[in-house]
């Protein structure tokens, strides 16, 4: 299972030619959605702080992990702003990508209780290509070019989140630059990664069962050139503001358990489970995949949610 793995590293990190890159993937988009679409930035009313960690492919050695952290606040009642701060790794160190943007938003209501947020974010990406671990699991590999060190590629994206009281439907491009990165040896070049710009539309709906209950379905499609749509489906339930429990499904690869607990009023902690579907997922060597998320909200009396907790 190690060589798996070590494939899998060397193909995304060292292939003469990759189609497409795609961004990470998390199972608590929903709580983390400054990340992908840059007009959800103050969308809650409050200056908040979100953290997240994702484990994949527990049991693997040198598979995935991702960490985010970011806050927005809303700066006026039509602009908010933002940071996202993103870091994907793979293979023990061997691919680092850190992902760093600010964002943000400008409100237009459109009824009562619906809000149109129009976002844009603007920052880079630093590139980390360490040969000498690759060939730590593998002496025989041979790189055939030299490390990446720190490689900044600067970029900018967009987005729209449009919202109710129980609705929200969003659709955006946190990248809109297609970077390329070359070998840059021997007497032409060859790619080691080709970035491409990933779309992604969400959406949710809120249905007040009881006072004290509360059920939301929700989806996510994420599309990039050369690689297969993702969909991620999910149900989840809301007792008392304060617990949530739910599953989701992403197409053709997991199933997933999603716990939430409201600790206080300003202090969520989110936890997720994934159970891969695909025949990876079937070998004893791979116990899943984890994710534990934080948020923390600074609330005043004058100051409280203006949308619901559950998104």
């Amino acid at each position: 299972m190690n060589r798996i793995i070590i494939i899998l590293v060397f193909i995304m990190a060292y292939a003469q030619s990759i189609n497409a890159q795609q961004d990470a993937q998390y199972t608590q988009y929903m709580y983390n959605t400054i990340s992908i679409n840059p007009a959800y930035a103050g969308s809650r009313g409050v200056f908040s702080i979100t953290a997240l960690h994702r484990s994949q492919w527990i049991g693997l050695d040198g598979a995935p992990t991702s960490q985010t952290f970011s806050f927005s606040t809303p700066v006026s009642k039509k602009v908010g702003i933002g940071l996202s701060i993103v870091n994907d790794e793979i293979g023990n160190g061997t691919n680092q990508d850190t992902y760093f943007n600010a964002s943000f938003s400008y409100t237009v209501p459109t009824s009562e209780t619906g809000k149109l947020s129009f976002g844009l974010n603007a920052g880079g990406h630093l590139l980390n290509l360490d040969f000498n671990k690759l060939r730590n699991f593998d002496p025989s590999i041979s790189p055939g070019t030299t490390n990446i060190d720190q490689k900044f590629s600067p970029n900018f994206g967009g987005g729209i989140y449009y919202r109710t009281n129980k609705f929200y439907l969003g659709l955006s491009v946190p990248s809109f630059m297609e970077t390329e990165h070359f070998d840059g040896s021997g007497q032409t070049s060859s790619y080691l990664a080709q970035e491409r710009m990933n779309w992604y539309m969400i959406s949710g709906y809120v249905f007040e069962l009881n006072p004290n209950l509360k059920f939301k379905p929700a989806l996510l499609f994420k599309a990039v050139k050369g690689a297969p749509l993702q969909a991620d489906l999910s149900a989840s339930f809301l007792f008392n503001d304060m617990f949530s429990l739910g599953a989701a499904y992403r197409w053709d690869a997991a199933l997933s358990a999603l716990l939430g607990f409201q600790i206080t009023d300003q202090l969520m902690l989110g936890l997720a489970y994934d159970k891969e579907t695909t025949e990876l997922g079937s070998t004893q060597f791979n116990d899943g995949s984890f994710e534990a998320f934080l948020r923390y909200e600074f609330q005043t009396k004058r100051k409280k949610i203006l949308t619901p907790r559950f998104f």
